[in-house]
């Protein structure tokens, strides 16, 4: 790591000048590999707030010079809304654990296939347990195209921004409410130009007819849709997804998907006559976050998904409402030969997060004292993720996700040799991934449609969301994520 600003000045002279408002880059190719791995480690684990947000400042100001900037996929979807585009299903990746190595392997197999419609994302739940607030998430996504040698716009979504169904029902309404309002402005600002809004918690299957039971959903999506116009940066249509139901119940069906939307664009017309609204809707067709876990702590890979109705619900929304389509969550535990029926059905985007984290924790060069020492902590500091019939293996599965924080130093530190081997490892799945959903080639039609806009880069803004911390309370989460 830089161990100071002068010293971090200093170290990138010869491809940059770094003045007190702005970063002007002269020479590309001076951003040596060196360079950007240690401008990454110290945006992270810096020893300050200014070094840390002056390191993401630099960074972020760098991938501008090189063409990488945030983007929304919003335009891209309303194209395949229009049938001008598609056949191929976005991955939406959210990356947990060894986020610069996980990254560069996303971006090597993204450009050995010339993709460009894949998603970086992160949700409420796991910026708690993961301590990744989201400028810090999208400063080491940059670093990791930099590093790379990526070029183009970067699509970094919020996932589940979720309200807790037990706090809106308890006198902490307004301030559940608050909070979420509080994250998709801090995600905002840190570049997350694609926000997932998931009231769908609050879905009430009891009441009589699908109006009522979506009611509240629609009213407070409704409500986090405006709020997000109202903060979106000039020249930016933040991509808003919403969702039908909460993903591991009920199955979805058409006639819901038209209740949300009807319901959804009625409130939202109500809080403005020209603001935008979606452009897909999340729906559960038989899959669950972190998949079915057995016994002994494997992944079920019978799970049954209904394509029949994605295919239609994504038809409906593509024919009736102009979306992209329907979305996917909670895939990545699914077997290989499952993936390329996605694209098929016309499913715009899929969520895959878990099975990566497997890959991590399962590859042999992960350090076996240390995954010792992460169980061992789990057993002591996570028992919130134990139930009552889970055997010693469901709790450990279920649970590890939890270590990732705590431990996150000690896995960027692994061996140089262990992290490049995961690395590959995990290249490999996301190229294969890539290959299944059908998005290699997809750069063309990413320039084609997304515009980006300039948006200016703020050293102080960095500065002071660097000296954020990751509260007990968000630890604790326990909302979704794939």
């Amino acid at each position: 790591m830089f161990t100071s600003i002068t010293e971090m000045t200093d170290a990138v002279a010869s491809a940059a000048t770094v003045l007190s408002d702005r970063v002007s880059v002269t020479n590309l190719d001076g951003f040596t590999a060196e360079t950007v791995d240690r401008l990454a480690w110290t945006a992270v684990f810096g020893a300050d707030a200014e070094l840390r947000g002056t390191a993401r400042w630099i960074i972020r100001s760098v991938a501008a010079a090189a063409g990488i900037r945030p983007a929304s996929i919003h335009d891209l979807y309303l194209a395949m809304g229009r049938g001008e585009t598609g056949g191929f299903t976005v991955p939406a990746i959210n990356v947990r654990a060894m986020t610069y190595d996980t990254a560069r392997a996303v971006i090597r197999a993204a450009r050995s296939l010339n993709a460009g419609a894949f998603i970086f994302e992160i949700a409420r739940s796991e910026i708690g347990y993961t301590e990744q607030r989201p400028h810090e998430y999208v400063a080491v996504l940059f670093a990791a195209a930099l590093r790379e040698g990526f070029r183009g716009p970067l699509f970094i979504q919020g996932d589940h921004v979720q309200t807790n169904a037990k706090k809106y029902h308890s006198p902490e309404r307004d301030k559940e409410l608050e909070t979420l309002r509080g994250l998709i402005k801090e995600e905002i600002a840190a570049g997350f130009y694609n926000i997932d809004i998931d009231t769908s918690t609050l879905v009430d299957l009891d009441k009589p007819t699908l109006d009522e039971q979506q009611e509240v959903n629609v009213t407070l999506a409704a409500d986090f849709a405006a709020f997000i116009r109202q903060c979106e940066p000039a020249g930016v249509t933040i991509s808003v997804g919403g969702e039908i139901g909460e993903v591991g119940g009920k199955n979805s069906d058409v006639h819901e998907l038209h209740a949300y939307m009807k319901g959804f664009n009625r409130k939202l017309k109500e809080r403005g006559a020209h603001l935008v609204g979606l452009s897909k809707i999340s729906v559960q067709t038989g899959t669950a976050h972190g998949g079915f876990i057995n016994a002994d702590g494997t992944v079920r890979t019978d799970v049954k998904i209904d394509l029949v109705t994605l295919e239609e619900l994504s038809r409906v929304a593509r024919q009736e409402y102009g979306l992209g389509g329907a979305v996917q969550h909670g895939a990545s535990t699914l077997p290989p030969e499952a993936f390329d029926n996605f694209p098929r059905v016309g499913a715009c985007e899929i969520h895959l997060a878990t099975d990566f984290q497997n890959m991590v924790y399962e590859h042999p060069q992960f350090p076996a004292s240390l995954k010792t020492e992460m169980y061992d902590w789990l057993r002591a500091n996570a028992t919130e993720e134990r139930k009552p019939k889970d055997t010693e293996e469901q709790f450990i599965y279920k649970a590890r996700k939890k270590a990732i924080g705590p431990f996150k130093r000690q896995m960027w530190n692994m061996p140089e040799s262990a992290r490049a081997a995961i690395g590959a490892s995990l290249e490999q799945r996301f190229a294969f991934l890539m290959r299944q959903l059908k998005i290699d080639g997809t750069a063309p039609v990413v320039a084609r449609y997304v515009t980006v806009a300039p948006v200016a880069i703020d050293r102080d803004r960095e500065i002071l969301a660097a000296g954020g911390k990751i509260t007990a309370a968000e630890r604790k989460a326990e909302g979704l994520a794939d």
